[in-house]
């Protein structure tokens, strides 16, 4: 069985072919490897895809005994940091089960250079997420990931092209790009950058009765903007608030949009494991060194 493993703002997410399980990102403290035996037997492991938060520090799918820092540039930045991605990830490498870690977008990834004006595209449970969907839709799709935070993909022939990143653009529940107010907070000392961008989020920016039209109105702005690059390419959502915002961003768009659920990133980055394993060479543009 290949299994993918979901570093998500709230929670852990375990796939396997036809199976699956999440803990919260506070109970990932306690995971030990041998928790994998919900899925299959370890012996019947034959790889997994993981991630750990932003992925930034390397730009090729790798096997997870090669990364330096578990992939990442420092702990700090846009994130809140609580302990469970690092347990599963220091479990998983120690286990010895073969493993491969995908990358983050950033600046060193192979995206249109036009994206690097931003340091961080997306993160790279994002990965899998564009994954299942080009599997799915085809080559040519728009994805908006939309949950505590909202991050959308291009992807173009079967390559990533872009990304917005959570801090760059549409708010999700939680998390948003950090405005006037908050940049006079901070300046005054008031807040801290992460803080305020962790309460950025509809929820903490306008009232309970408008916080999803909010939401889907500015993920289908991101799609809409993306879709100047490639007019062609289907839409898709994922993400806990897809299923609720999916019509209102499809009425906005004027198009079909294809709904999936919180399960898209575990499942996409299972089935990148299975073609790692298998001899994929690359994955949506992005190399493979194993």
């Amino acid at each position: 069985m290949y299994i993918g493993i979901d570093h998500g703002t709230t929670a852990m997410r375990f796939a396997g072919e036809g199976c699956e399980f999440r803990i919260s990102r506070k109970d990932a403290v306690n995971f030990v490897y041998t928790d994998l035996e919900r899925l299959c037997p370890l012996e019947k492991i034959e790889g997994i895809a993981l991630c750990y938060s932003m992925g930034d520090n390397f730009s090729r799918i790798t096997r997870i005994s090669r990364l330096k820092n578990r992939g990442v540039v420092s702990r700090e930045g846009a994130g809140e940091h609580i302990g469970g991605g690092t347990r599963v990830f220091d479990e998983i490498k120690d286990s010895g089960l073969p493993a491969v870690a995908i990358p983050g977008l950033h600046r060193g990834s192979p995206t249109d250079t036009r994206f690097k004006a931003y340091s961080h595209q997306a993160s790279p449970e994002k990965i899998g997420i564009a994954y299942y969907a080009v599997l799915d839709l085809g080559p040519d799709v728009v994805v908006s990931d939309v949950s505590s935070n909202t991050v959308t993909l291009l992807i173009t022939g079967g390559r990533i092209t872009g990304a917005f990143d959570a801090c760059i653009f549409a708010p999700g529940m939680q998390h948003g790009a950090l405005d006037v107010d908050a940049i006079r907070r901070i300046d005054n000392g008031e807040a801290g950058a992460n803080e305020s961008f962790l309460r950025a989020g509809a929820a903490f920016t306008v009232p309970v009765k408008d916080r999803e039209r909010t939401i889907a109105m500015f993920s289908a702005m991101e799609c809409a903007a993306l879709l100047l690059l490639n007019p062609c390419a289907n839409v898709a959502l994922a993400g806990s608030l897809a299923p609720v915002v999916g019509p209102e961003v499809g009425r906005l768009l004027g198009r079909d949009v294809t709904v999936y659920d919180e399960w898209c990133a575990s499942r996409g980055l299972a089935k990148i494991a299975k073609d790692v394993f298998s001899g994929s060479r690359s994955i949506l543009g992005i190399d493979v060194d194993l």
